[in-house]
């Protein structure tokens, strides 16, 4: 009887090509002696068994737990299904950063965007600011019409959007059709002193967006780092991106390790 599942060239392969046509995979591999894998390819709500194992029970228990990952109600990782020990693995399409807004902070925060892997978007209405030869590290460079700004941008659940405009006008614009929308992004962040911040949500409150929707926004954008130069506040744009996308906590890893206090608790300096 032929094994189920591919082995692993054929998985490989398979896993990069639809990735790269961007879909999620999830890929489930046997503990035991074969190491063979099925899986599960997901492209919006659909879900495709790709080399199933052929055993009913254990496909349609295998789909459960694939569908829980891909919502997030479960991690991946070691599974038991039965008498069989199975693994699942996440294999997301390259992740979108949108910068609206191609100033002084998108250029650093584009090339940042492009070294952690994601495919990055720079979009502005302005000609002589939104080029190619501005922003080389950048997939797509775009001109965007304010009025309907994300026309030509799709936007969904792996799409991280980064507010860097020079008005309020603008932000206000883009927040209101983000929020708005049934496409709901993974990240919104949105630069501006607290007097921009507020006012752009005084105007989004005033015409019925809800409280929750707007918690969604990182407004100001970034993490406290203490930043002042452009680079700075891309680096501080990027770790908040990072943050959101993998899920940390954010504090420094000194005070979470606590290495001194843990193992050498009450030793002193020796004096001379």
């Amino acid at each position: 009887m032929t094994e189920p599942g591919l082995d692993a060239a054929a998985a490989a392969e398979a896993i990069v090509s639809a990735v790269e046509e961007g879909a999620t995979v999830v890929s489930v591999t046997l503990l035991d002696t074969s190491a063979r894998r099925m899986l599960f390819i997901g492209t919006g709500p659909t879900l495709t068994a790709m080399a199933p194992s052929g055993d009913l029970t254990l496909d349609h228990e295998l789909e459960q737990h694939v569908r829980a990952v891909l919502d997030g109600t479960r991690e991946e990782g070691p599974v038991e299904i039965g008498n069989r020990q199975v693994y699942l693995e996440v294999h997301h399409p390259r992740p979108d950063l949108v910068i609206v807004g191609a100033g002084h902070i998108a250029q650093p925060l584009a090339t940042l965007g492009d070294l952690l892997g994601f495919h990055v978007i720079v979009a502005d209405d302005r000609p002589d600011f939104a080029t190619v030869d501005r922003f080389p590290a950048a997939s797509r460079v775009e001109r965007m019409d304010f009025s309907d700004p994300f026309a030509d941008i799709p936007v969904g659940p792996l799409t991280h959007v980064v507010l860097v405009t020079r008005g309020h006008k603008y932000d206000y614009e883009c927040l209101r059709h983000l929020l708005r929308s049934d496409a709901r992004p993974r990240y919104i962040g949105m630069i501006g002193s607290r007097r921009r911040v507020r006012a752009t949500f005084r105007k989004l409150l005033d015409e019925g967006v809800s409280r929750d929707r707007l918690a969604d926004v990182h407004a100001p954008v970034g993490l406290d780092l203490g930043a002042e130069t452009p680079a700075e506040i891309a680096v501080a744009v990027a770790a908040e991106v990072i943050l959101e996308w993998r899920g940390g906590t954010g504090a420094p890893l000194r005070q979470t390790e606590q290495v001194l206090e843990r193992f050498f608790p009450g030793e002193e300096d020796e004096q001379p």
